[in-house]
């Protein structure tokens, strides 16, 4: 779906086979500037934690945080190409990836700001903020 103002990239498919998630050309850009800012100020950017947690007006919010440790047992560690030789590493956890199946990461840009878009088709409903969702 199309909006006026905002950009859009073609999503970069994930390379392995245990659910859908894709991450876009505009996330993966921001995602390696914001690597590359984090490693300048010295900390640590092993990966992108991504995934659901119970709270909000709808029940779910989505987790997007710097995971500074190496991936659990109970993660997926999805690789994205960066376009540069290198990859973006995600970690999502088992049970929140049965929610983000068919989901794409992107990058928006618009009139009302930017930020990270969790486009997911099993949502069901969300909050009037944006902050929460459904399944």
């Amino acid at each position: 779906m199309d909006h006026v103002g905002i950009e859009s990239a073609a999503p970069v498919a994930r390379a392995e086979g245990d659910g859908d998630f894709k991450v876009t050309d505009a996330a993966v850009g921001q995602i390696v500037r914001l690597t590359q800012k984090r490693k300048a100020e010295g900390k640590a950017t092993e990966a992108i934690r991504s995934g659901v947690r119970g709270g909000g007006c709808d029940g779910f919010s989505y987790v997007f945080e710097w995971a500074d440790k190496p991936a659990g047992k109970h993660d997926h560690v999805l690789e994205f190409p960066d376009g540069a030789g290198g990859t973006v590493r995600m970690f999502i956890d088992k049970k929140s990836m049965l929610y983000l199946k068919g989901t794409t990461l992107n990058f928006v840009t618009g009139l009302m700001g930017h930020g990270f878009k969790f486009e997911n088709p099993n949502v069901k409903g969300s909050c009037g903020c944006g902050e929460s969702v459904q399944f």
